[in-house]
């Protein structure tokens, strides 16, 4: 069975101001999630689930999936603030979604392969596709064995504000030991830091293998991330910001030694929209490599 893509595409964009995964940067107005599939599907993905929210389903069905539908199996699902356990009594001013883990664990019912997890507004470059692709194609349904596309922090910076990145630690044979989810990472003339949740300024080196939500799982990570949602909301239903983040709980897991995660290095340098001064840039390398002929002018012709 050919893995399955799944795309996180239901985030609010605060940062950017309008809908990044309908935002058409590509020469015949392509998204980067044109790209994203594009990549998966010559990698030897079979189809695709999209995580969205219900009040951008039009507008996405639109401009992403009357354009996919003809080349690849194509299913949503919604991630909504009410996708909790039954009675839970949520903050009255939470609009924020609950997080990278939730957006993966409402798409269970829609998933029955080893599939790829990856935001939608970054570009990841097919060969991280391919290494997934090649991992995922060895996996049973069954196994706790997952995997990371890592990069090097330097090479996922943005040149206009901050980022959030999940720090990895990986021993000798490529295995993770711990993640943690960083945020406020930013580039300074004393090198790049973080903020922790008091405001610290923390340094980290520029060679520190991250993540960048580009995760290779089994269904059985579904069984995990429920119980572990499960004890999350009951301590943050009324935490208006707090999210349930997924290097948070591989972190746990590992830690309760319940699965394995290989980190397979990518050389790639991420670019993406983070903020509106990223536009430009992204256009700009897309067009070059387009022009390197990596891509056609025109994906889906």
């Amino acid at each position: 069975m050919k893995p399955t893509l799944l795309v996180m595409a239901a985030g609010m964009a605060s940062r950017y101001g309008t809908l990044k995964p309908i935002d058409k940067i590509g020469p015949s107005g392509e998204t980067i999630i044109d790209y994203s599939v594009y990549d998966a599907i010559r990698a030897g993905f079979g189809n695709v689930v999209f995580v969205i929210r219900r009040e951008i389903e039009q507008v996405f069905q639109q401009v992403i999936i009357d354009k996919l539908k003809d080349h690849v199996y194509i299913d949503c699902v919604f991630q909504e603030l009410t996708e909790v356990p039954q009675d839970t009594f949520i903050s009255k001013d939470r609009v924020k979604p609950w997080g990278t883990a939730h957006a993966i664990w409402v798409a269970n019912e829609k998933i029955n392969s080893p599939f790829l997890v990856i935001n939608a507004d970054d570009f990841y470059g097919f060969n991280s596709f391919k290494k997934a692709a090649e991992f995922l194609s060895q996996r049973t349904y069954e196994e706790n064995s997952y995997c990371n596309i890592g990069y090097i922090l330097k090479n996922t910076l943005s040149d206009h504000g901050y980022v959030s990145r999940g720090e990895l630690l990986v021993n000798d044979e490529n295995m993770m030991t711990g993640a943690f989810e960083r945020t406020h990472i930013k580039n300074s003339e004393q090198g790049a830091y973080y903020q922790d949740e008091d405001g610290g300024i923390i340094p980290i080196d520029a060679n520190t293998v991250v993540s960048m939500n580009m995760w290779g799982f089994t269904p059985t990570i579904f069984n995990f991330l429920e119980t572990k949602f499960n004890d999350f909301i009951k301590e943050n239903a009324l935490n208006p910001k707090t999210e349930f983040m997924i290097p948070n709980v591989i972190n746990q897991l590992i830690n309760d030694d319940k699965i394995r995660v290989k980190v397979i290095s990518s050389q790639e340098r991420w670019f993406g929209l983070t903020y509106p001064e990223d536009r430009a840039r992204v256009k700009e390398r897309i067009a070059q490599i387009v022009e390197s002929g990596s891509y056609p002018e025109s994906l889906w012709k």
